[in-house]
């Protein structure tokens, strides 16, 4: 497969998967700013922070919700918003559409259509339902792409980079809980950072599988072993790197000795499946998030120049 393809895709599924995320962050932050607000607590500025994004709000400028729409729904400055990441999807797909199904075409058109049209007052109106609705474009896509795609290369590629995002993400929105937790450590354990841990749960479609497991033990160890070291649940970091390990490994057969994509995964792989919860938490659960999401990333780059993808072939961050 050529490189270029072989970007695309790769690509293609991490902007659906990011755009996705990105609604579940802020999603969460609407249900976590419904509380009671104390003093110099901001959950919309957390928001931000575990977005990655370059606004810089002065300690005293209080973020709100219209500029939280503005900046990582709407914005096409901001290369990681849902707006951005669907017109990206897009413009890869047009790029190979010989390489993906009428189905998958015609998902990664009709979102970036509608986003595309829409202003501010309207998705501050609809919030619940837009982002109901980018959820349910991202799930359409890639049962599109499980139900009519060969497993060939090109699915191992799209697949590969689907779990890399949501890896990311999923650390990101745990990354959350560190922010909005900060200015009110003492407050731990309470009835507002058992609703902050629970709406991680909520904002990751997780509530149920998780009581399945734990049985309403909502315990914040519990729901951070549940995100991160689970080896069932499909959006927790360990399902993920489960996932790339194996794709990694299928891309192996067809090509050379295993590259340094495959080292840098199974390095991550063991660590999780060797990690406690309780040592996590003791030795600090903000250091392991942060250490991941740079894994993560590095991950990115070797797989970058394990497979020859082109670099600013497209807007990655």
């Amino acid at each position: 497969m050529l490189s270029r393809t072989a970007e695309n895709l790769f690509w293609i599924a991490r902007y659906i998967e990011r755009a996705e995320s990105m609604s579940r962050l802020i999603e969460m932050g609407s249900r976590m700013a419904m509380l009671p607000t104390f003093a110099g607590r901001e959950e919309w500025r957390s928001i931000l922070i575990a977005a990655r994004t370059d606004i810089e709000a002065s300690p005293d400028h209080r973020v709100t919700e219209a500029e939280i729409i503005h900046e990582l729904i709407l914005s096409l400055d901001n290369p990681s918003s849902i707006a951005s990441c669907l017109k990206s999807a897009r413009n890869n797909g047009r790029n190979v559409r010989s390489a993906i199904t009428q189905e998958m075409w015609e998902a990664l058109n009709d979102g970036w259509a509608r986003l595309a049209n829409l202003d501010e007052l309207t998705a501050q109106r609809e919030l619940p339902s837009l982002i109901d609705w980018i959820k349910q474009r991202s799930s359409i896509f890639r049962g599109a792409a499980e139900t009519g795609m060969i497993r060939d290369d090109g699915y191992n590629f799209l697949r590969l980079g689907g779990a890399l995002e949501r890896a990311d993400m999923t650390l990101r929105l745990l990354d959350i809980k560190y922010y909005v937790l900060l200015p009110d450590i003492d407050r731990i354990g309470g009835g507002r950072d058992h609703h902050q841990w629970t709406s991680i749960l909520h904002a990751m479609s997780a509530t149920r599988a998780y009581q399945w497991v734990y049985r309403g033990d909502f315990s914040p160890w519990r729901i951070a072993d549940f995100l991160i070291l689970n080896s069932s649940f499909p959006r927790s970091v360990h399902f993920c790197y489960q996932q790339i390990g194996h794709f990694l490994n299928r891309l192996n057969h067809g090509y050379a000795p295993q590259t340094n994509s495959h080292a840098v995964a199974q390095e991550m792989i063991s660590k999780l499946a060797e990690s406690d919860m309780s040592e996590i938490f003791r030795d600090g659960l903000h250091e392991f998030i942060l250490d991941a999401i740079a894994h993560t990333h590095r991950l990115n780059s070797a797989i970058s120049e394990s497979y020859y993808f082109e670099p600013g072939y497209a807007v990655k961050y």
